[in-house]
């Protein structure tokens, strides 16, 4: 398997997800919600690609999403779960209303551009019908601290007239990727608390679901002690401010993939995190191949060793673990996958709180085309694989 962590790398082209950038990576504001290129995520963490070039409007555009990067180090077996004590099973957790709606698709990204520039192309069916019809994440990968409040708002606002739930990806943590292809992010520390003080106000009073920071803990070993105590610190201080601006917002914790750390090693870097109180739970996969049923297994491990309220539960990328993960080191636009569950909150499976496109299908890892720009030939691949 893939030991690929949710690196998202190079957050360049308009994509699926939409990352709301503004005007210097990607800057589109003719599109009705400008969102940054998802980063590229190898096997390892996330990376965003460079996002779009400003136009005319106002509102955001979506942008291209993370490519998946390889984990440092082989994929480490999981460690077997306790055996449950003999008698008395756990009471069913109390958790808290399933959403209320369906999940927002943005009007705008690199695969609706595709379909709609290419009419006449045998491959537009199947690509229009299987991925860029499928709601999928907006991306908020520049540091914007002037813009950033309307873009997300634009996204929000969108998503609250169709009555559906926006999925938003905050990606400016600094020292984003370690300084790897999705390097980047706010100067500081406390840039960034400003940062998602914007980003909080953009959020509206409707439901809205977060992936806070991809690879943010995960992949945190790059970091001093000192300096991933003060990461930890303010990604805690994100996920609360986020809450107290939209009670309804429901923020998810980096938790890699089930590749990557054992549950309990990922369990105390969330807790360190403030995971179990200040959010709702974590989110594993993104950009990445992993199956379903490894992720759910995982995401209950983790969120069994994490300990907290029990409401707290998870979201995995689905975008493109159709076939599972390849083999080992192979992360760059691997051959052989395929697009994964549609993405639903309604997943009928315990503490799996939804299915989410975090990564779009067909945007590059940097392999079958340029990190973090959509591939026709690598989405028809997914589509039909």
């Amino acid at each position: 398997m893939v030991a690929a962590a949710s690196a998202v790398v190079a957050v360049g082209a308009v994509s699926g997800l939409l990352a709301a950038s503004g005007g210097g990576e990607r800057g589109d504001t003719a599109r009705p919600a400008e969102v940054s290129a998802v980063p590229e995520l190898p096997p390892l963490p996330a990376r965003p690609s460079a996002s779009a070039s400003p136009s005319p409007s106002a509102s955001p555009s979506p942008s291209a999403s993370p490519s998946a990067s390889p984990s440092k180090s082989a994929a480490r077996k999981a460690p077997k779960p306790s055996k449950p004590k003999p008698k008395t099973a756990p009471a069913a957790p109390v958790r808290h209303d399933p959403v209320s709606a369906a999940l927002y698709r943005h009007p705008e990204s690199q695969a609706l551009d595709w379909v709609r520039a290419n009419p006449g192309d045998s491959r537009r069916a199947v690509i229009e019908s299987r991925i860029a019809a499928q709601p999928s994440a907006v991306w908020f990968a520049e540091y914007n601290p002037g813009s950033i409040t309307g873009k997300v708002r634009a996204v929000t606002s969108g998503a609250a007239a169709a009555g559906r739930v926006p999925v938003l990806v905050p990606y400016a943590i600094p020292d984003r990727d370690c300084g790897g292809a999705s390097q980047g992010g706010a100067p500081d520390l406390g840039a960034y608390d400003g940062w998602i003080r914007g980003f909080a106000d953009g959020l509206g009073g409707g439901e809205v679901i977060v992936v806070l920071e991809p690879d943010a803990i995960a992949y945190a070993d790059c970091l001093s002690g000192g300096e991933r105590d003060a990461r930890y610190a303010s990604l805690a201080r994100a996920a609360r401010t986020m809450k107290a601006a939209n009670p309804k917002a429901r923020v998810y914790f980096d938790a890699g993939h089930s590749g990557w750390h054992p549950p309990a090693t990922m369990a105390g870097m969330l807790r360190a995190a403030g995971a179990h109180t200040a959010g709702d739970g974590i989110f594993t996969n993104v950009a990445n191949f992993h199956t379903t049923g490894d992720e759910a297994a995982y995401a209950r491990r983790v969120l069994d060793a994490l300990g907290g309220p029990s409401h707290l539960g998870a979201v995995i990328d689905t975008s493109r673990n159709g076939n599972g993960a390849p083999g080992a080191e192979e992360w760059c636009d691997p051959s052989g996958r395929a697009i994964g569950q549609s993405p639903t909150t309604r997943t009928g499976s315990d503490r799996i709180d939804a299915y989410l496109w975090v990564k779009l299908p067909g945007e590059s890892d940097g392999c079958k085309g340029a990190a973090g720009e959509f591939s026709p030939d690598w989405a028809y691949e997914l589509a039909t694989g």
